[in-house]
């Protein structure tokens, strides 16, 4: 939860101004990744290397920009299954960049980027550990007192 720190908890520490800088944010920095695409795409087109190559660069690009988005999506809703395929999508991300920074910059005009999957793992943990120390036989929080 960069950009965050604890404020997703309570929303707290002007939360949603974070949000709207890190929205407005990664949508600026889509912008500028999607002119130096098309900066070097214009160099592609002044090499005169072919409509063939010119249109498998913009398919490449758009594919691996959608399959980020996709990822990206699915990774703030929860917790990746295999972690080993998600290293082998790595590369598939990091063309896909753009992708990635609209699901960026969307996500946060809802929430903190990954906040409802933390939420629902911190309430988890928390009840988790209410109920291990009511149940701890030891625990001297939970002793009566004698009078």
């Amino acid at each position: 939860m960069r950009f965050f720190g604890t404020t997703w908890v309570a929303h707290d520490g002007a939360y949603g101004l974070r949000r709207a800088v890190v929205a407005v944010g990664a949508l600026l920095a889509a912008a500028a990744g999607a002119f130096a695409l098309w900066f070097g795409f214009r160099g592609l087109q002044i090499a005169e290397v072919g409509g063939f190559v010119d249109i498998l660069v913009l398919v490449m690009f758009g594919i691996c920009s959608v399959i980020a988005f996709r990822k990206t999506w699915e990774g703030f809703t929860r917790r990746p299954t295999d972690p080993a395929r998600e290293d082998a999508l790595r590369g598939l991300k990091t063309i896909g960049f753009i992708g990635s920074l609209l699901a960026y910059s969307c996500r946060a005009l809802a929430e903190a980027p990954g906040e409802g999957l933390r939420r629902t793992e911190y309430e988890t943990a928390l009840v988790q550990y209410e109920k291990r120390r009511a149940q701890r036989t030891g625990n001297p929080s939970s002793r009566k007192k004698k009078r």
